[in-house]
């Protein structure tokens, strides 16, 4: 039987601006329309025949045969007792009035759902009995169908009817329990009251909760693949903006982090699969309601997505099979659940402001710098004192770059005329102009004078802002006899932190289900997005690093200047501001994506689905830049862009679904899947140069370029791919449970020879503790999982990439035209790319352990998983022979393999009636190594003096047999040479300040012919020393309900044992081209005589001979804490008279803080900007 397992999380209302009102209007007119529909009770017919039938045996028929949703308190409903039943085409209301004949049971009908309830008896109320009348509903204030409620000790019941009311009498002391399946239970205290309403909270880890699986859904007690799920509307309060702000935290799934107003972030499930990286080819593949969604994930309204369910393994996986190699994400959207139309709005308005970010110098620290960068060339050993200091060396004498104030005369033992007769000037120049000389501020006039004058300005201010982020969203979603329907609109704002960083997008989606008989569904969700691109339309980093801070945007009348150094300094500076006047960018999307369903079910418990998914883009990308700019040049640097794009992909499948319990223990669903799909796009790019005769109309003017001048690129693409599917679940008793499947997928992109390959899975379950001899009471619930499978891989950058490839060739001395004598270019194609017809699917293969555990009654819940998914025939470019023509092929080589453990606990800490605590967290660990690459063998001495043979890496691209994908490889530096170790730095050419570099390998090291040793710094120098992509992730999430109507939370995260090389420690990213052009530059630490460091290396740093610019590894492990928010749910007495039927304000700050041992310039997982949100918000439900 059904009875009721879960229930979707109400839908959230999001706010709606004024131009919404019109569709807003429309749904309202559709939701009344919807429920013109005839009686479902009326129409529906059974048949029923059965000597000796159990009534719960009577109920699961009349479920199997129709819609409807049987409700009842099994203390009440004796579904054990045997019936005589003949019942041919009869009403359900027929069937059912044979059935409960001469007993106490009566039943209503509302809508789908059928009550089955006890009569009242005389005399079981207690004297002192108490009527009490009251409303459950869930957290989004839906009312709850079918809740039992009971007299805690007694056996006093009811349930609740389609509004969630409720009537019972109890004792005016009594104790109420309130319970309903997939929720958490609640006990109320009556003390007298005449009224009580209770809210009661999903139990996201109830085991009977639902899981989309592909191509269907199952009960997580069936599962026997690996599969998380994330409810969005669990983070609601949490105010996520992105579908992968609703899943980061998943165990096993790596979520990166986007600072841009856009927002967002890249992917990964359980590491890297592959060295090729083009086309998303490490990306999951993602489902929206069961189809490949193609798009991106922008185009997905958090708002509207009822469940994410995340499939980790091959078995869970595998029948997707193309594609799937990387994991799955498949994306529910809501639906109706209410018979009454119910309208949800809510409207999220935030602030954005920089959090963790690297600045540039101010004004003192910008003359300190450059003092300091000058200083480091005067330092040597002092003859007198015989210390390693600043002193006079060659033409620079002591003090030279210092500014004369007393404390650094006195330091350096001269006189203020000893100071300034150092240098040759002017004598009326002032101290200030003669140090400011001295630190090359003349080489801009602007620079020098403001810097005499006190004038500053801070770049970095400008160039970032507090951004405006806002989004509006409404929907309404009904449920009736004939039709489920769901209709939203949303409007998306957001300011980056950057100005020009800009983001909008309108998002609406129409989802609805009709019944059109008592075997046919069908069904269309239509999903529109029209959204700006959301560049950075400014270079902000240029801006703060190429201006001094003793200039400004403007000039003395607070004019706009082009060039902000001056016009006379050889380095210019860059202004924004100025250059967006002559500028007009639009670029966009416009996107609408659908589904379309028809399910029809037949006998014998088959039922067939059609699903076809079209989903057309379009692009465009308009640009102008006008040669009215004093640098831009007409025939060079204007120019006009204009790009339009089409694409077009449709996909589609047939689906045949078999389920079959049989000796009531059996339970089988057999899947039979059929397949297709095509992506097309076109697209046709125009630039042109020198717009005659005016630039007037701007990006308008195309048609008036130079076509000589100009150019025209056109390119379009088409690629198509099929599947076939075959699937068997198993399971005994709810027991002993098996999932076997065979998928056959094709794919156009690949070579003649393989364009199909099979893929396939196996998986086996035990839930030991329904076990007879188990009885340990603690743990609810167990089960161990074990499943293996193979996956494919089709996503590719190139859909020809198989093919031979033509290019444009052009011969600049090619001929000379007869008739005008002019020397004109030879233009001829050639082949490019080898083509390769043996070029095949890449394969991953996955083992899976998996252990699923409750404990005291589920409170506690865990999931723990083991997993070594190795990846072979990877798509590689093979290096050729210089005789073939060709630098390399591409083909199917290596194999990388990827391990590694993971690890969910949910718990209920504490339930108390006026406080409850909640704790979900996460923890996994991947072991990412290549295990072979190219095939191709040399014989090497290894560090014992063996020789041996070994296959050859890639030192190329840093790819490392034995070693993760991401493996960092150089030369170790071990601390900084100091001021006591002169001598021994200059063997390595270098002085004190310089990084001290490790040379392991001596062998090959120059013998002078004084008997000294010159170090030579080679390849057999270098050391692994870690991996950039982070091995360990964990997240912990905490939630506190108190008083009912308040909520607490926060989420922080962590990636942990990734390292990266940066020179930024050693200050030998300093050219003197920052210096000499009074250019500005980021914040950083750095060794001085007076303040010596091991970590950190003088400005100027200088690497041994052989190494230029050495790196230092550094940790870049880090803990965020990722969201704090708070929600106020206003009680009911408040909102009831303006219908209202639930209110929530929230707040919510977004990363709020990140902690980092090592790492200390800018974010350290984006490694620049990471912009902290602040929002308020609000949810109304009608």
């Amino acid at each position: 039987m059904k009875n009721i397992l879960y229930q979707e999380s109400i839908v959230e209302i999001k706010h709606l601006f004024r131009m919404m009102r019109n569709t807003l209007l429309a749904l309202f007119v559709f939701a009344g329309t919807a429920f013109a529909t005839e009686s479902y009770s009326q129409t529906m017919k059974v048949t029923v025949v059965a000597d000796n039938m159990s009534t719960g045996k009577v109920i699961s028929e009349i479920e199997k045969q129709t819609d409807y949703l049987f409700v009842y308190n099994v203390n009440e409903v004796n579904l054990k007792r045997n019936v005589k039943v003949n019942a041919q085409n009869k009403s359900v209301a027929e069937v059912l009035n044979k059935v409960f004949e001469g007993t106490d049971i009566y039943y209503a009908m509302e809508g789908k759902n059928i009550m089955l309830m006890s009569k009242a008896k005389d005399g079981e109320v207690a004297q002192q009995a108490n009527k009490v009348t009251g409303v459950v509903k869930d957290t989004n204030g839906e009312p709850i169908i079918g809740a039992n409620v009971t007299v805690k000790g007694q056996s006093i019941g009811t349930i609740t009817d389609i509004d969630g009311r409720f009537v019972l009498d109890a004792p005016k002391e009594a104790v109420l329990q309130i319970t309903y399946i997939g929720y958490v239970s609640q006990e109320v205290k009556v003390s007298g009251k005449r009224e009580i309403n209770v809210v009661l909270k999903e139990d996201s880890e109830m085991l009977d909760e639902v899981v989309v699986v592909g191509y269907g859904t199952m009960k997580k007690k069936d599962l026997t693949g690996a599969v998380s799920q994330i409810r969005p509307a669990e983070l609601s309060n949490e105010a996520p903006k992105t579908v992968q702000d609703v899943l980061r935290g998943t165990a096993g799934l790596r979520i990166g982090f986007d600072g841009s107003a856009k927002g967002g972030g890249s992917m990964q499930v359980r590491g890297q699969r592959s060295v090729y990286s083009d086309g998303g080819h490490n990306d999951p593949l993602i489902i929206l309601d069961g189809m490949i969604f193609y798009g991106e994930l922008s185009e997905i309204n958090p708002n509207d997505i009822s469940q994410i369910d995340v499939l980790k393994d091959a078995s869970s996986a595998a029948v997707y099979g193309a594609k799937a190699a990387n994991g799955v994400i498949i994306v529910t959207t809501k639906k109706g659940r209410s018979e009454k139309p119910v309208i949800n709005f809510s409207a999220n308005i935030g602030f954005v402001t920089i959090g963790d970010s690297r600045k540039v110098y101010d004004s003192h620290g910008y003359l300190k710098y450059r003092e300091d960068f000058y200083t480091t060339d005067t330092y040597g050993i002092n003859a007198q004192t015989g210390n390693y200091e600043a002193y006079q060396t060659g033409n620079t004498p002591v003090g030279y770059y210092s500014r004369p104030t007393e404390t650094n005369l006195n330091k350096y033992g001269i006189t203020l005329e000893a100071w300034k007769a150092q240098s040759n000037q002017d004598g009326s120049m002032s101290t200030e102009e003669i140090w400011g000389r001295r630190l090359g501020l003349q080489a801009s006039d602007i620079t020098l004078n403001n810097f005499l004058l006190g004038k500053t300005f801070d770049w970095y201010d400008h160039s970032f802002h507090t951004g405006l982020n806002q989004d509006y969203n409404v929907s309404i979603s009904g449920n009736n006899e004939k039709v489920n329907y769901y209709l939203s609109l949303g409007y998306l704002s957001n300011e980056g932190v950057a100005r020009g960083n800009e983001y909008s997008a309108i998002r609406s989606n129409m989802k609805l289900n009709a019944q059109i008989t008592s075997w046919l569904n069908v069904g269309a969700n239509i999903n529109f997005q029209n959204r700006t691109d959301g560049d950075i339309a400014t270079n902000w980093e240029s801006q703060i690093l190429d201006n001094s801070p003793f200039t400004s945007p403007y000039n003395e009348n607070g004019e706009l200047v082009p060039h902000p150094m001056g016009e006379n300094a050889y380095w210019k500076g860059y202004n924004f501001d100025y250059d967006r006047q002559y500028l007009d960018l639009d670029k966009g999307f416009t996107v609408l994506n659908s589904i379309l369903t028809a399910k029809v079910t037949l006998p014998l418990g088959i039922t067939y689905s059609f699903n076809v998914s079209p989903r057309l883009q379009y692009f465009h990308d308009r640009y102008y830049r006008s040669s009215e700019h004093p640098d831009w040049q007409a025939e060079t640097d204007d120019r006009v862009n204009r790009e339009q794009s089409k694409r077009f992909d449709w996909s589609l499948n047939n689906t045949i679904t078999w389920e079959h319990i049989f000796a009531e223990k059996h339970h089988t669903i057999l899947t039979l899947v059929q397949e297709a799909e095509e992506r097309q796009s076109w697209a046709d790019r125009i630039e042109a140069r020198n717009i005659l005769p005016s630039e007037a109309l701007g990006f308008h003017g195309t048609a008036n370029g130079d076509k000589n001048l100009s150019s025209f690129r056109s390119t379009d693409t088409r690629e198509t791919a099929c599947g076939y599917l075959a699937r068997l679940f198993y399971s005994y008793n709810d027991t002993y449970m098996a999932t076997f499947s065979f998928r056959r997928d094709g794919y156009s992109a690949f070579g003649t020879t393989n364009p199909y390959a099979n893929f396939f899975s196996g998986a086996l379950a035990w839930t030991f503790t329904n076990e007879n001899f188990w009885n340990w009471k603690p743990l609810s619930s167990g089960k161990l999982r074990v499943s293996f499978g193979q996956n494919g891989n089709r996503s590719l950058a190139d859909s020809y990439i198989a093919l031979a490839n033509l290019s444009l060739g052009k011969y600049t001395q090619g001929y000379i035209n007869s008739a005008s004598g002019a020397l004109m270019d030879l233009k001829y194609l050639f082949v490019s790319r080898l083509a390769n017809p043996n070029l095949q699917w890449e394969k991953t293969t996955s083992w899976n352990v998996g252990l699923d555990v409750g404990f005291f009654n589920n409170r506690i819940n865990a999931s723990m998983e083991y997993y070594v998914m190795p990846t072979t025939d990877m798509i590689m470019n093979q290096s050729l022979p210089d005789f073939t023509g060709f630098n390399s092929i591409t083909t199917n080589l290596g194999r990388i393999e990827n391990r590694g453990f993971e690890l969910s606990i949910n718990s209920r800490n504490i339930e108390k009636a006026n406080f409850q605590w909640e704790t979900g967290f996460t923890f996994s660990v991947n072991k990412n190594t290549i295990k072979k690459l190219y095939g191709e063998y040399e014989t090497i001495v290894d560090a014992l003096g063996n020789t041996i043979v070994k296959e050859r890496d890639d030192v190329t691209n840093g790819w490392f047999i034995g070693h993760p994908v991401s493996a960092i490889w150089d030369y170790k530096v071990t601390g900084i040479w100091q001021k006591d170790e002169v001598k021994e730095a200059a063997k390595y050419s270098q002085r004190p300040g310089d990084p001290k570099v490790q040379n392991i390998y001596t062998d090959d090291d120059k013998v002078n012919a004084d008997g000294s040793v010159t170090p030579v710094y080679n390849n057999k120098d270098k050391q692994f020393m870690g991996e950039t992509t982070p091995p360990i992730h964990w997240s912990l999430r905490n939630s506190f309900t108190i008083f009912k109507d308040w909520v607490f939370s926060f989420n922080m995260y962590s990636y942990m044992g990734h390292k990266s090389l940066d020179t930024n420690y050693l200050n030998n990213d300093n050219n003197y081209s920052q210096i000499t052009n009074c250019r500005n530059v980021y914040t950083k630490e750095y060794w001085t005589v007076d303040n010596p460091s091991n970590t950190y290396a003088r400005l100027s740093a200088q690497g041994p001979t052989g190494i230029s610019a050495p790196a230092r590894v550094i940790d870049r492990s880090f803990i965020r804490l990722e969201n704090i928010s708070l929600a106020y749910n206003i009680p009911m007495k408040f909102l009831e008279k303006y219908k209202i039927q639930n209110a929530k304000i929230f707040t919510t700050v977004r990363n709020v803080a990140t902690w980092s041992k090592e790492w200390e310039y800018g974010d350290p997982e984006t490694g620049g900007l990471a912009p902290r949100t602040y929002s308020l918000g609000i949810n109304l439900t009608f």
